[in-house]
């Protein structure tokens, strides 16, 4: 396998040899003027349909610069199906979220609104691009699926019945994380994090109802709502997750 060069680029357009794919505007900018690449620098380009290619930077056209793909470094890999459900909080906080949790290897992000969520709006847009350029960075090959944010109540109202929604309880009541991930094993799931200030009474009482929920516990002491989805995803990753794994390059 080839050595990657760097910088390396999400393309969600078909790669394949010999194939030339136009970059957008942003992305031409960077290579040609920020890290000043020439005509003929080698660029890796990747998705997760056709995994990733060496290829070369094409001569500047009147409106777009494009990339010459070459040959093969990766193919396709399967990844683990691991969904992130979270309330939003603010910006700065949220686009950290988004792109730990992308290096973390999540492949769906929902957002949700609970009783304490105080963010209305979300630049959905601005969270893609933390999400691409984590995946840029952390070398994977897909991009996480981000979702419209919704009622929490309406995400369970249509959840399928095969995942189990383990909720990170800051009120104490679930049993340590680490020994219901080591029970559940390789179970498909999602992992839902609460707002600042938490989930009500009434909103834990209903979760308890569904069976397909796992209450657990986060430790001794009471964590941001950022610090807790990404310490969740950690412990998951270490336990039931592609952390168990060798790297394969």
């Amino acid at each position: 396998m080839s050595e990657r060069p760097k910088p390396r680029l999400y393309l969600p357009q078909p790669l394949a040899a010999g194939a030339v794919v136009d970059l957008a505007a942003g992305q031409a900018h960077h290579l040609r003027n920020v890290l000043r690449l020439g005509t003929g620098a080698p660029v890796a380009a990747f998705n997760a349909q056709d995994g990733e290619w060496l290829c070369r930077l094409g001569a500047t056209g009147r409106k777009q610069t494009g990339l010459i793909v070459d040959s093969r470094l990766r193919a396709p890999e399967k990844e683990d199906n691991l969904w992130l459900l979270f309330a939003p909080i603010k910006r700065t906080r949220l686009d950290w979220l988004v792109e730990k949790a992308t290096e973390l290897g999540v492949s769906a992000l929902l957002p949700v609104w609970t009783r304490h969520t105080r963010t209305e709006r979300l630049n959905l847009d601005r969270l893609h691009g933390h999400a691409v350029a984590a995946a840029e960075q952390s070398e994977r090959l897909s991009i996480p699926e981000l979702h419209d944010p919704r009622p929490l109540d309406r995400v369970l109202a249509a959840w399928p019945d095969e995942r189990r929604l383990i909720v990170c309880d800051e009120s104490g009541v679930g049993e340590p994380i680490a020994t219901a991930l080591a029970r559940l094993g390789s179970t498909l799931s999602a992992l839902l994090t609460g707002p600042e200030g938490g989930f009500t009474e009434m909103e834990l009482d209903s979760l308890s109802r569904f069976p397909f929920v796992s209450r657990v516990g986060l430790g001794p002491r009471v964590l941001r709502a950022d610090t807790a989805a990404l310490a969740a995803l950690s412990v998951f990753q270490a336990i039931a997750g592609d952390w168990r794994r060798p790297r394969q390059r």
